[in-house]
């Protein structure tokens, strides 16, 4: 009996060997050779910056058109170019960009009201609300600079992240990580960005932060039209818009709660 028992479940083994070889070569499809090709120039980071899950799902999706030739933000033009010509096609100009933290309410600055002593992440603290006045605010716990892939980010003494810009490559994880949405990308040349994203104006942003933006539209009617726009009580600035950086300088030294950040931009009086 056990001498059949083998012969049997090796014979059905034989049979499923088979037919699973069989169903490999019938329904094999051939890779695209031209994916290879693309992950040996890729960085191979993985960051999902380009909005893949990882390198070789993004490089499967550039040869289906899924994703753009220049879609790896880690890898800027140069990776961009290479893809290009792998693909026999135009790359579109890289515009790089880096990380900034949209938020000024430090521990001087932001009023709080609850000492928190839960989990500390700012996922977290989040779903019970935060503890500063600001719902708005950063959260000062660290997921932006956990989630970061290249050390390019840490916790400040005055509880908000640091982007280190040398290092920060534009792949949005802290983006992706931050609860309050503080965290966004602008472009590496940007000479400034704002420093908050409550939607709030006025007396209510005052009462929990001096920092923060209350909505007076001053710096949209005193730059160029069309450089900056207020979306409800928040201005925009349209980068593609501004031919001269200089041009948003009244944008800063107007600001009555000072919310512009400088980046790149010499000689503001503020």
């Amino acid at each position: 009996m056990i001498l059949i028992s083998i012969l049997v479940l090796g014979g059905l083994g034989l049979v499923f060997g088979l037919f699973l070889t069989f169903s490999a070569k019938k329904f094999h499809v051939e890779r695209d050779p031209r994916i290879e090709k693309i992950l040996e120039v890729l960085p191979m980071a993985n960051c999902g910056g380009c909005g893949a899950p990882g390198c070789e799902p993004f490089a499967e999706g550039v040869v289906a058109g899924k994703y753009p030739v220049n879609g790896c933000v880690v890898g800027g033009q140069e990776v961009a170019d290479k893809i290009a010509a792998i693909l026999g096609v135009e790359a579109a100009a890289v515009v790089p960009k880096v990380a900034v933290v949209q938020c000024l309410g430090d521990r001087e600055t932001a009023k709080r009201f609850a000492e928190y002593t839960g989990i500390k992440t700012c996922k977290a603290l989040d779903l019970i609300g935060g503890d500063k006045g600001c719902v708005y605010g950063c959260l000062g716990l660290g997921d932006c600079v956990e989630a970061c892939l290249f050390d390019a980010m840490y916790m400040g003494e005055n509880g908000l992240p640091v982007v280190i810009e040398d290092k920060c490559t534009g792949c949005g994880e802290c983006v992706r990580a931050c609860p309050r949405g503080i965290m966004a990308l602008v472009p590496k040349d940007a000479p400034i960005y704002l420093g908050c994203v409550s939607p709030e104006r006025g007396k209510d942003v005052s009462d929990v932060c001096s920092r923060g933006c209350i909505g007076c539209s001053l710096c949209a009617r005193v730059v160029p039209e069309g450089n900056i726009t207020m979306e409800g009580y928040l201005p925009v600035i349209h980068y593609e818009n501004v031919k001269n950086p200089e041009d948003l300088k009244p944008a800063v030294e107007r600001c009555p709660t000072k919310t512009f950040v400088v980046r790149n931009l010499e000689n503001v009086n503020v």
